[in-house]
């Protein structure tokens, strides 16, 4: 029970900070954290827990940007009932590359993603009727809640709804992470032969965490869809993928919490540099190498290390 609550208390701190924190920072900037931080969440899933690195994740997240901003656009599907629809789509689709992918390892792994995505990305390039080639999905409505109780069109509305699909999202990551399915993964992760010795299909294991993965990328790409309400090529871009890349090893990778500190990071650096235009690549990339050589395990990595020395010194 003790260590039950142990647990918790990162968790209700967590909530705690983010509850409050629209009241003292922007919105919107707080909004677009939080999905990204879902999604590099849902992709150390893949890269933290079982090791498969995938340059193709922006496929999931795109995609269930377009598929949701078209039937909230075109449908008039309600907001919550879009992105669960995407979701699904998103772990369809995730099923299917899984099965393909999984089939390598390594940097053969990692191509075949790339590939897969690039070709996405060509389709959602030249099927204007959907996706609205360069232009985009735009205007896409944010609708209401609960019947018409609750209209998302306000900030403050549409960051609690943002926060309580965030938090849903991470919950059932957490739940996966720290469970047996969880501890093969991370058998898997460590010595495949000897996990394949013990009996486990590992290719199984693989497939059902890639889906997972896939499913709560999309999550979070279909939420980002409904803040901006625009879907564009941004979001299936190769470029998207190396971001979540970049979160997920700045944050801490198969740190449970290293991903969210990873994408805020990343998402205040591209807000408070924008006026350095061109530059930010430059200084997001200077950043990027102090941190690796000055915290090896990632922002939550090193913190938590830090904090358990503190407490060591502090009891002798």
């Amino acid at each position: 029970m003790e260590r039950w609550l142990r647990g918790w208390q990162p968790f209700a701190l967590l909530v705690a900070v983010l509850v409050a924190a629209p009241f003292v920072v922007y919105p919107v900037f707080l909004m677009k954290a939080l999905c990204f931080a879902l999604f590099a969440c849902a992709f150390n899933l893949l890269l933290g827990q079982v090791g498969l690195l995938s340059f193709g994740h922006a496929l999931f997240f795109g995609v269930a940007a377009y598929a949701a901003a078209d039937v909230a656009k075109m449908w008039g599907l309600g907001t919550l009932p879009s992105v669960l629809l995407a979701t699904l789509l998103s772990a369809a689709l995730g099923l299917v590359v899984g099965a393909i992918a999984i089939r390598r390892q390594g940097i053969y792994f990692a191509m075949i993603t790339l590939g897969l995505a690039q070709m996405v990305y060509f389709v959602c390039l030249q099927a204007d009727s959907l996706t609205g080639g360069e232009n985009g999905v735009q205007a896409v409505p944010r609708g209401t809640l609960f019947f018409g109780g609750i209209d998302l069109n306000g900030n403050l509305p549409m960051y609690f709804f943002v926060l309580a699909v965030f938090l849903a999202g991470f919950g059932v990551i957490a739940r996966a992470t720290h469970s047996p399915f969880g501890e093969v993964l991370r058998a898997i992760r460590e010595h495949e032969p000897r996990a394949i010795s013990l009996g486990y299909e590992v290719n199984r294991f693989k497939l059902v965490a890639f889906v997972l993965s896939a499913a709560l990328t999309g999550m979070a790409g279909a939420t980002k869809a409904f803040v901006f309400q625009l879907a564009s090529l941004t979001d299936v871009d190769w470029q998207t993928s190396g971001e979540v890349v970049l979160m997920t090893l700045l944050g801490g990778m198969g740190r449970t919490y290293g991903p969210i500190f990873g994408a805020f990071l990343i998402v205040a650096l591209e807000s408070y540099l924008a006026d350095f235009g061109g530059w930010v690549a430059v200084l997001r990339g200077v950043i990027f190498v102090v941190c690796v050589l000055a915290f090896r395990q990632g922002i939550a990595g090193t913190a938590v290390a830090a904090f358990k020395r503190g407490v060591a010194g502090a009891k002798k």
